[in-house]
Formats: C-alpha cells, structure tokens, sequence
C-alpha cells in the first residue's frame, strides 16, 4: 500500500503546484477520469491526452488551490481519499463565482490501480 501512498501523494503535490508533469507521472495512458458531484458525473474523460489537456485547462481557473489528504483507506484495486480543498479563483465564472473569491470544499477521490499505474 506504501506505493499506492507515494503515487496518490505524488499526484496530489503535482496537483498542487499547478505541475501537470508531476501529476500524470504514474498515471496510465488509457487512464478514465470521472468527476461526480450530486451523484452525476460533471466530466468525463478517456486517455491520458484528454486528461493533460483538461488539466492545463483548469490551471487558468485558479490563482492557488490546495488539496489536503485526510485519510486513505485501501481496498483490492482502489485506495480512496478523503480530501479537504480550498482555492482562489483567478477568474470570474458563469455560476456567480467571482476572482478572488476563495473556495473551501471536502469531498474524496477514489484512485483505481492496475499494477503500478
């Protein structure tokens, strides 16, 4: 499980620092993304290319962002984590959300392993 810690906390300190290298390090190149809010998937992507672009994308829309992991719990083929985040916009966004607004959320990401990928 160690690895699935270091390639989990590699990707999150890579999120952090907006380094979109250090964030697709160990990920696979078929890799499936799913972003679910209220139950629903918001964003799906197939594909290491999909998801490096998406990534550069999102770098625009924050001034900092931060994710904090508080806890991992392991499982056959996944490690799930819970998260606190929190974020400043650097820009204004159709829903309302306004530049220099600060976002403070908690949810969790649920990271799925084929080996060491």
């Amino acid at each position: 499980m160690t690895d699935r810690v270091n390639i989990i906390n590699n990707y999150i300190d890579g999120y952090n620092q907006f380094d979109i290298k250090k964030m697709v390090a160990d990920l696979d190149d078929n890799i499936v993304f799913e972003n679910i809010q209220n139950n629903e998937i918001s964003l799906s992507l197939k594909g290491l290319t999909a998801f490096k672009q998406q990534a550069e994308t999102a770098k625009t829309y924050f001034a900092k962002r931060t994710q904090t992991v508080k806890s991992f719990r392991h499982f056959d083929n996944s490690t799930e984590i819970e998260i606190d985040y929190t974020a400043i916009l650097a820009m204004d966004f159709p829903n309302g959300l306004k530049k220099g607004q600060e976002l403070k959320l908690s949810g969790k990401s649920v990271f799925e392993f084929k080996k060491t990928k």
